[in-house]
């Protein structure tokens, strides 16, 4: 999968905005409306929940050849034969988790500044998360916004195929898509939403116009 790589609508899952739903549900109905990609992330439950729902997704996603990436956790991304892993600045090193991940998987990494990206540059990941690109309530702990020119520079400079994230929705998504990105990453405006396939739908629309 790492050759041919997807990244237009990546989806992020979040159980806290999902309105009572299921992953399964959420996700199911996500790749039906265009999401492309799925990572499964969530801080605030036990491994084995974490695995139990990183092999359902598994089995529902592997048949439709749509990735799942594990957010963090090396483990759980091994114990499920996952697609993929996603790190952060903070997260295990990237030879580490390349040499335990196998060369045929997908790795991925936050970078928050053009620094970072420059840092990237050396690694052999198969995208970047530029985060966050505006401010959002999904997560917390995060550094000042990118904005578009932070984007567009690190477009200007990176080898790696990117992806944004951060306050994505069908608002702005336009704009971002014209500073050369490769996809978009979003949480809410699929997970929150009354329809996530209609959601989805209308995201991967905007998206393949700007393409």
């Amino acid at each position: 999968m790492r050759d041919n790589l997807d990244l237009s609508l990546y989806l992020v899952t979040d159980q806290k905005l999902s309105r009572g739903r299921t992953h399964e549900y959420i996700v199911e109905q996500a790749v039906r409306g265009g999401v492309t990609i799925v990572q499964l992330r969530e801080k605030d439950v036990s491994s084995r929940v974490f695995y139990e729902l990183a092999k359902s997704l598994m089995g529902l996603l592997r048949p439709l050849n749509i990735p799942l990436i594990i957010n963090d956790r090396l483990d759980i991304a091994l114990a499920v034969e996952a697609d993929g892993l996603h790190i952060g600045q903070s997260d295990l090193p990237y030879a580490v988790a390349r040499r335990l991940m196998g060369k045929d998987k997908i790795i991925g990494l936050s970078v928050e500044n053009l620094a970072q990206a420059r840092e990237a540059n050396e690694l052999d990941v198969d995208y970047i998360g530029l985060s966050p690109v505006f401010s959002t309530r999904t997560k917390q702990d995060i550094n000042k916004p990118l904005e578009l020119s932070g984007v567009k520079e690190i477009i200007g400079i990176t080898k790696h195929k990117t992806v944004a994230i951060g306050g994505m929705n069908s608002l702005n998504i336009e704009s971002v898509m014209k500073t050369g990105v490769d996809g978009i990453a979003v949480v809410s405006a699929i997970v929150s939403q009354e329809n996530p396939q209609e959601a989805a739908f209308r995201l991967a629309s905007l998206i393949h116009h700007e393409k």
